[in-house]
C-alpha cells in the first residue's frame, strides 16, 4: 500500500532528530531543497509485499535504514505474537548476507524482537537465504527474517520475511504485517533493547553453528547419488564462482562432503563483497556474470562452470560440450535436465513417495512434459517460489505427495524439501552429481538435452523486461495491460486457444463451443496467451523492479523451427506493448 503522505513535514522530522546516525542526516542535508528528491524519499512508505522490504538503502520512509527496518520488525512481532502459537517463546530466525549494512540491520532487527519480548536467533555467519529457511524449521521458529536484495544491484539491500514453515509469507499475512507497519504513527518511537540487555535477558541468542552443518549434512545425504562413483567425481573438473555472495563455504563444503576434488573457486570473484566489483550483475541469469568463470574453465580445461547469486539461491551455469566449447544452460533447460535425472533416478529416492513436480506458470512446459510422461503428477503455480514452498507444505501436510523437484525459468530450483525456499547450495551439488552420472556414460549435459529435444521437442523461450522509463512509466504500462484484457494479443499465422487472467481468476476460450473456465490459483496480475499450437505468450509487471516482464515459449519440430516460431511472438509482443 503506497499512501500519499506530507513529504516535506516528514524530511524536516527526521532533519531535526537529534540522534540520526550522521551518514544519513548528511544525505539530507545534500538535497535540502531538491523537492523531487525529498518526494520520492519520503512522499510514501517503503511498500511491504509478499517479498518484504527491497529497497535503496539511504535516509527516507521510501529507503531501507535502520528505522524503517525497526518499524518492519515490530510490525513482524505483533504479528507472530497474534497469528503464531508460542511465537515469543520459539522466537524469529534471522539471516544475512554480504550486502552493505546487512549485519547491522539484522542486529537491529534482533534487538527489535527482543524488545516486543520475542526471541530472536541472529546466525553467527554470512548465511544463504536457503540456509535461513533450514533454520526457521531446525530450530522451530515462529519465522524468518532474511536481509538480502538477492541479485540486486549494491545500493539496494531488502528484508524477506518467512513463516514457521520456512517459506516466504504469502498475500494474507503479507497484508496483515503491512497495516501493522503503517498503523505506526512515529517511526523513531519504536522501541529496540540495548545489545547487552537484550543478551542477558536470553531474548537475543546466536543460531547455533550446528544448524549449517546439519544443513550440509542433510544436503549430501539427500542429494548425493548412489549410483555415481568416485572416480567420476574426481574426474569432473568444476569452476565455481559465487559472485562475491555468501555460497562461497556452503557450496564449496557440499562439493568437498560429496567427493568432489577437482573445485577450482574462481578467485577474483570469492571474496565477499557488497559492490560485486567484477561484475555489471551479479545475476546469474544474465550471461556476462559467468564469463570470469567460463574464461577459467577454457584455460583448466574444466566441463562444468557454476555460479551462484550473493544470496545463494540461484545459480547459472555452463558446460563443455564434445567439442570444446563452453555453453551456458538456460534455467528452463537446466530443469528439463534436473526433472529427467530425478525421474531417472526415483527409484533410488527411498524418502520420495507420490512425487511431484512443481514449476510457475510462466517456466516453460518442457520438464513438465518430461515428468508426466514418467508418470510423475505436475503442478504449476503462480511466478514466485514462495508459492512452491506453499503448496510442498500443503501436499505434506495432507499427505497426498511429496516433492521430486520444484523449479522456475529464473534459475531457482529445489530437490530436497529441506527448505522451503529455492536452494543453490543443494542445487550446486544437484547438477554436479547429474553431471557426473552423465559423464559415466559418455555423455555431456549438452548431449542429454538433445536427446530431450529429439524425444519430447524442441523447445525454446524468450523473456522480454521492458523498462518503465519516465514518471509515467507505471500508467503506459497499466494501459497496455488494460488494452491487451481488451483485445487479445494476435500474432501471425497462430490461432489464439485461450486467455488466462490471473487477475480475474477466468480461463476464457476464443472458440464458442467451450464455456470459460475459473482458474483455481490465487489473484495476480498476469495474462497468458494459449495458442492452439502450446506456444503461449505471458505478461505481467514486475514485482520488484519497475518494468514490465514478458514470457515467450514455443515447441517446435526442430530448432530451426522453434526459433521462428519464438521469433513471430516476440515480433507481436513488440509491436502491440509499445511503452
Amino acid at each position: 500500500m503506497r499512501e500519499n503522505i506530507d513529504a516535506m513535514s516528514h524530511y524536516e522530522q527526521w532533519l531535526n532528530q537529534p540522534h540520526l546516525p550522521d551518514n544519513l542526516k548528511a544525505e539530507l542535508q545534500a538535497i535540502e531543497g531538491n523537492v523531487s528528491e525529498i518526494t520520492a524519499r519520503f512522499g510514501a512508505n517503503l511498500d511491504f509485499g509478499t517479498g518484504g522490504l527491497r529497497g535503496v538503502m539511504g535516509a527516507g520512509l521510501n529507503r531501507l535504514n535502520i528505522y524503517t527496518i525497526r518499524r518492519a520488525t515490530r510490525a513482524l512481532a505483533e504479528h507472530v505474537l497474534a497469528k503464531v502459537p508460542d511465537a515469543r517463546h520459539r522466537g524469529v530466525a534471522i539471516g544475512y548476507d554480504c550486502r552493505h549494512n546487512s549485519a547491522l540491520f539484522a542486529n537491529i532487527a534482533g534487538r527489535t524482537l527482543a524488545a516486543a519480548g520475542v526471541k530472536a536467533y541472529v546466525s553467527p555467519v554470512l548465511c544463504p537465504t536457503p540456509e535461513l529457511s533450514f533454520a526457521v524449521r531446525q530450530l522451530r521458529a515462529a519465522a524468518g527474517v532474511m536481509i538480502t536484495a538477492s541479485h540486486n544491484p549494491p545500493a539496494y539491500n531488502g528484508y524477506k520475511v518467512y513463516n514457521e514453515h520456512g517459506g516466504q509469507v504469502l498475500e494474507d499475512d503479507a497484508a496483515d504485517i503491512r497495516d501493522r507497519m503503517i498503523a505506526i504513527g512515529n517511526i523513531f518511537d519504536v522501541p529496540m533493547l540495548d545489545e547487552a540487555d537484550a543478551v542477558e535477558q536470553g531474548l537475543l541468542l546466536t543460531t547455533p553453528i550446528a544448524v549449517r552443518h546439519r544443513y550440509l549434512d542433510e544436503i549430501v545425504e539427500l542429494v548425493k547419488d548412489i549410483s555415481v562413483g568416485q572416480h567420476a567425481r574426481h574426474q569432473l573438473g568444476i569452476v565455481y564462482t559465487p559472485l562475491h555472495g555468501t555460497g562461497l563455504v556452503p557450496v564449496r563444503e557440499a562439493l568437498e562432503r560429496a567427493g568432489y576434488s577437482d573445485v577450482h573457486v574462481l578467485e577474483a570473484q570469492a571474496e565477499e563483497n557488497g559492490d560485486f566489483p567484477t561484475v555489471k550483475s551479479p545475476n546469474p541469469e544474465e550471461p556476462e556474470a559467468l564469463d570470469m568463470a567460463i574464461q577459467a574453465a577454457t584455460a583448466r580445461g574444466a566441463e562444468l562452470v557454476m555460479g551462484t547469486d550473493p544470496d545463494a539461491d540461484r545459480v547459472g551455469i555452463a558446460v563443455r560440450t564434445k567439442s570444446g566449447r563452453m555453453q551456458l544452460l538456460t534455467g528452463n533447460q537446466v530443469g528439463a535436465l534436473l526433472v529427467d535425472y530425478a525421474c531417472t533416478k526415483l527409484a533410488e529416492q527411498r524418502h520420495v513417495t507420490n512425487p511431484i513436480v512443481f514449476k510457475t506458470i510462466v517456466t516453460s512446459d518442457f520438464g513438465a512434459e518430461i515428468a508426466r510422461s514418467a508418470g510423475i503428477a505436475v503442478e504449476e503455480t503462480l511466478t514466485g517460489f514462495k508459492y512452491i514452498g506453499d503448496r510442498i507444505t500443503a501436499h505434506e501436510q495432507a499427505g497426498t505427495h511429496q516433492l521430486l523437484l520444484g523449479y522456475e525459468e529464473s534459475y531457482g530450483y529445489l530437490l530436497a524439501p529441506i527448505v522451503r525456499d529455492k536452494d543453490a547450495v543443494q542445487t550446486c551439488l544437484a547438477i554436479a552429481e547429474m553431471a557426473a552420472f552423465h559423464r559415466q556414460n559418455g555423455l555431456t549435459l549438452v548431449d542429454r538435452i538433445e536427446a530431450l529435444y529429439k524425444t519430447y521437442g524442441y523447445f525454446q523461450e524468450d523473456l522480454l523486461n521492458i523498462a518503465l522509463e519516465g514518471d509515467d512509466g507505471v500508467a503506459r504500462m497499466q494501459k497496455a495491460l488494460a488494452d491487451l484484457r481488451q483485445q487479445p494479443l494476435v500474432v501471425e499465422g497462430m490461432d489464439l486457444a485461450y486467455v488466462e487472467d490471473y487477475l480475474t481468476g477466468i480461463r476464457h476460450f476464443i472458440h464458442a463451443d467451450k464455456s470459460d473456465e475459473r482458474l483455481t490459483l490465487p489473484k495476480s496480475d498476469v495474462q497468458k496467451f494459449v495458442y492452439e499450437s502450446g506456444d503461449w505468450v505471458a505478461i505481467r509487471p514486475s514485482g520488484t523492479e519497475p518494468k514490465m516482464k514478458v514470457y515467450a515459449a514455443v515447441r517446435g519440430a526442430s530448432h530451426a523451427d522453434a526459433k521462428q516460431r519464438l521469433a513471430s511472438l516476440v515480433e507481436a509482443v513488440q509491436k502491440r506493448v509499445q511503452l
